[in-house]
């Protein structure tokens, strides 16, 4: 029995079509499933229960001596949330919760943590255990995952294999849901349908010309490629980069996003948000040799390829994977 937390989202519901078409199909999904704008990403998923996130923590009590491996993608991912304690609760105490039933029952853990931690990087992009605890995120949600990291690596019992994965700019199919907290280019496809142009965010930052700021863009069969081999292989554990490696301009993904849509470019800039302004990261880029000396081979897509996979494949159409 697989457990997948946060199955209902966006690299949760991804993840669990992945472990399907790897012959998986007793996987018990976790998630909060009163939000029914998330039900269409389960739809068609091989399942064998769905739990309730409250009710979790106690069914692994119960039935942790049934679960070969857990999944720990579920999260508050708002970071335009500024209340600590919602973090705290969700995303710090639960997973301690979960790290703490893993090791009771020995059951191998991957568990989602961000990029967010690396804040502006200050310190570079390496997933080297001995910088996390001198991460400055730049906001609580990027300080819960951190705390998270910090508190594992102070640990003395540990599942049998764990890795924590940084998640770079994740983008890809079943982010429908998502909201203001959708990638990028899911905001371009929707606004380019919509007025026929796209706006990006000034630059304010006078080392970065307009759209001209850089982030690591990964593709979520990219992210689900990975949390397969984790799972399969069981490598050395730790907390490892997910990204593409490569970080490529906003303006590269708005051009690639007309190019996939077969429109032409109209391209326009406005203000960065007051509220995030001086959040805003101008550059991420995953150093992924950790990952790769690990023995992941399976590569990732480019910009282009990832980027045409998706709004051919899935949002003409509003399709899922």
């Amino acid at each position: 029995m697989i457990v997948v937390t946060g199955a209902a989202g966006f690299i949760g519901s991804c993840l669990v079509s992945r472990l399907n078409k790897a012959g998986y199909e007793d996987i018990v999904v976790v998630d909060d499933f009163s939000k029914t704008e998330k039900a269409k990403n389960l739809e068609g998923k091989i399942i064998t229960a769905k739990v309730g996130r409250k009710d979790f923590i106690k069914w692994l009590a119960d039935f942790g001596h049934e679960v070969e491996f857990i999944y720990h993608i579920g999260a508050r991912t708002d970071t335009t949330e500024f209340n600590k304690a919602i973090f705290d609760e969700l995303n710090v105490d639960y997973s301690i919760a979960v790290w703490k039933a893993c090791v009771h029952f020995n059951i191998p853990l991957v568990y989602a943590s961000s990029a967010a931690t690396y804040g502006l990087g200050e310190f570079g992009y390496q997933d080297d255990h001995s910088v996390i605890p001198s991460l400055k995120p730049l906001n609580p949600y990027g300080d819960s995952k951190n705390d998270f990291d910090k508190w594992v690596l102070t640990q003395t019992e540990f599942p049998p294999f764990w890795a924590g994965l940084k998640f770079f700019n994740v983008y890809g199919p079943n982010e429908y849901h998502k909201g203001r907290m959708a990638s990028v280019i899911f905001h371009a496809f929707r606004q380019i349908n919509e007025n026929g142009g796209m706006k990006l965010f000034r630059s304010h930052n006078p080392d970065y010309t307009d759209g001209g700021q850089l982030r690591d863009f990964v593709y979520v069969k990219d992210v689900v490629e990975v949390c397969l081999f984790l799972k399969e292989k069981k490598p050395t554990s730790g907390i490892y980069n997910l990204g593409s490696g490569k970080a490529r301009t906003f303006l590269d993904l708005a051009k690639n996003t007309f190019k996939g849509m077969n429109k032409e470019e109209d391209i326009s800039f406005i203000d960065t948000p007051i509220d995030i302004r001086d959040k805003y990261q101008y550059f991420t880029e995953a150093d992924m040799s950790k990952m790769l000396e690990a023995g992941y081979d399976g590569g990732f897509h480019t910009l282009e390829e990832g980027v045409q996979d998706y709004v051919q494949n899935y949002l003409i159409g509003e399709k899922y994977y």
